[in-house]
């Protein structure tokens, strides 16, 4: 999630892919991540970026009422994440993607930030579960 909320302020509009990986190496030196996760994190992020337009377009069509660039930067990114499983990674369930978007976002957003993504999410799960 700090790498995607890094990567929100990036210059250029999209990330090119073949970058992303020296970028990615360069952040968790800074950061001090350990090597256990890194290999996940690297195909969220790949996965994440690749589908950047549906990702966000679910996010929006689920947050009534909230344009996706008025969605506090920490938020929209917890968000991407958990829709990028959501939509990619079969053996997690939504429910885990979920709980771990919103304990996310209640380390790292605002006090309405784990609500609101549990709200979103939900909306999300139901779009795409029917």
């Amino acid at each position: 999630m700090q790498f995607l909320f890094q990567d929100d302020f990036y210059l250029e509009k999209e990330r090119a892919l073949d970058d992303l990986q020296e970028s990615f190496e360069f952040f968790c030196s800074l950061f001090q991540i350990s090597r256990k996760g890194r290999s996940y994190a690297i195909e969220l992020l790949e996965k994440t970026i690749k589908n950047r337009g549906q990702i966000d377009g679910l996010i929006a069509a689920a947050a009534v009422n909230w344009r996706l660039q008025r969605i506090a930067a920490a938020d929209r990114n917890v968000l991407r994440l958990a829709v990028c499983e959501m939509l990619f990674s079969d053996d997690v369930p939504d429910e885990v993607a979920i709980n771990e978007a919103v304990e996310i976002a209640r380390r790292f957003g605002g006090d309405d930030s784990p609500s609101f993504v549990n709200g979103v999410l939900d909306a999300v799960r139901k779009i795409l579960r029917g």
